[in-house]
């Protein structure tokens, strides 16, 4: 039987007005992946907030057990000398320091006020080498993509000694090769004894890396499934974590009413705000009918986010050229202001950087695009943005203390749902969504589809761009498929399958070869 390197045991933590954790126990054997799985406000990260010293002893009850010794973190350091490191979602990189400087943060190669640069690059490009990154490291972090720097992240641990690696949502925003490569690197891992535990919400990464897998449910341990011994289907996981099945994961629209023309884009290009010889977006065109939803699919630097924020106002890039018409009628969208005042929306893939302000309440982050309709002759009237903002909460179902908690003290699928609230209450005719469901669970996912689906049968257009081609092809009644800033093919949804969305991107590209 292999050694239980980890086990934590009754673990329990309060917060002002809920309680995070119920008695929760985890047990790792040496060696193994094991994966932490459940919805968003679970738990999961606050589980290792607690083993990583995030949450220092004492403000939790229960104890961790780790190689036979019981741990008392008070810092991340005293964790991380004990060989567990963690690497959350949210990457911690400094875009304009060097790829070795931000390996060594903290943890500097040399003596006191005299670093040893020469030792520092050369171990960074030692680690970087074990990770499968070819990468200089005096790169630096700005001029490479997500995906290699969740690498530089992995090998920035490896540098630490890590013995235990914990990695919170790591392909949250990676493209499906950049995610296979890194499970891949992790099973490499397990080969030469390393222990992971990964926090994922997609249950097809889950079930293709890990050993065991542990579900909670509102901060409870509800079973630990051993792929060795145990039946494990994403039907039983997904029953664990949300306390019932999902037979569908897609809602089905009962009647798709799809009317007149809402949003016609002509001949639509856009060049890159700093590289401004660069084109992005290429002589796009596309339409959008009232009760639509349409898909945006494509690969990771397609150019779907740049053609979204584009048409919203021109809130990105230079030199943009082409037409819109809303209702028939053609417009000239000038700033965000002007978007909103034509009824178009963009809820932005980036919900903590820019849709939602973190430090401010629900009630605040829920009117912001519409202080117009909480207001008198400039003055907002608080009561009535209280009433707005519980009213929007009931609606979407935000799971929360109350409208004056702050966004950033929610679970990632409530963020969202606010991110969405904030919209909604703009009152807008066409929401453009981009990536709405990004690194939130699967009953989450489900009430935004739902919420979607709402929508369009009032009448409203969506515009819906993923990365999850299942997404696309689930939820949406025409998909256009972009590659390299240009419109590739237009499927139906009906016969959207991931070969032929695909065949689309390979069959222009070979053409371009």
């Amino acid at each position: 039987m292999a050694k239980v390197i980890l086990e934590m045991k009754n673990i329990t933590k309060t917060f002002p007005g809920v309680k995070a954790l119920d008695n929760v126990n985890l047990k790792v054997e040496e060696g193994e992946i094991h994966a932490l799985v459940g919805e968003n406000g679970a738990g999961k990260s606050t589980l290792m907030n607690i083993l990583s010293g995030v949450y220092s002893y004492g403000s939790y009850e229960g104890d961790i057990v780790y190689d036979g010794d019981i741990c008392k973190f008070s810092r991340i350091v005293d964790s991380e000398s004990k060989g567990i490191v963690i690497i959350h979602q949210e990457l911690a990189l400094i875009p304009y320091m060097t790829i070795g400087e931000n390996m060594f943060l903290g943890n500097e190669r040399g003596k006191a006020f005299a670093i040893n640069w020469n030792d520092t690059y050369g171990e960074a490009d030692k680690y970087l080498r074990i990770v499968g990154l070819q990468e200089s490291s005096r790169t630096l972090i700005k001029d490479i993509g997500v995906g290699k720097q969740s690498l530089v992240e992995i090998a920035k641990a490896l540098a630490k000694n890590a013995s235990l690696l914990i990695l919170d949502e790591p392909t949250a925003s990676l493209n499906d090769k950049d995610s296979r490569a890194l499970l891949d690197l992790l099973l490499q891992f397990k080969k030469q004894g390393m222990t992971s535990i990964i926090i994922s919400h997609k249950l097809e990464e889950i079930s293709y890396v890990a050993d065991k897998i542990t579900v909670i449910r509102d901060g409870a341990t509800i079973e630990t499934l051993d792929k060795a011994a145990d039946k494990i289907t994403e039907d039983r996981i997904i029953r664990g974590m949300v306390g019932r099945s999902i037979s569908d994961r897609y809602p089905v629209r009962e009647k798709e009413n799809i009317g007149e023309i809402a949003l016609k884009i002509e001949n639509w290009n856009v060049y890159h705000p700093l590289y401004t010889e660069r084109k992005v977006v290429d002589n796009v065109s596309m339409t959008v009918r009232k009760g639509e939803v349409v898909g945006i699919a494509g690969l990771m630097g397609a150019g779907r986010t740049e053609l979204a924020m584009s048409v919203f106002g021109k809130s990105y890039g230079t030199n943009i050229s082409g037409r819109i018409a809303i209702n028939g009628k053609e417009v000239n969208l000038h700033g965000v202001s002007d978007a909103i005042k034509h009824k178009l929306a963009y809820v932005t893939e980036d919900r903590k950087g820019s849709g939602l302000i973190m430090s401010n309440s629900i009630k605040h982050n829920t009117t912001l695009a519409n202080l117009a309709g909480v207001s008198s002759r400039g003055v907002i009237d608080e009561d009535k943005e209280y009433r707005v903002a519980v009213a929007q909460k009931e609606k979407l179902n935000v799971r929360c203390s109350g409208v004056e908690q702050k966004a950033g003290n929610l679970s990632g699928g409530n963020q969202q749902k606010v991110l969405l609230a904030k919209w909604m209450f703009a009152d807008p005719d066409i929401l453009i969504l981009d990536e709405p469901t990004r690194g939130i669970d699967v009953g989450a996912k489900y009430e935004i589809y739902c919420i979607i689906n709402k929508l369009v049968a009032e009448g409203k257009s969506v515009i819906m761009i993923s990365s999850e081609l299942n997404e696309v092809i689930g939820m949406c009644s025409r998909i256009y498929i972009m590659d390299e800033g240009k419109f590739v093919g237009e499927v139906s949804g009906a016969e959207a399958t991931q070969v032929n969305i695909m065949a689309h991107i390979l069959k222009k590209r070979g053409k371009g070869a």
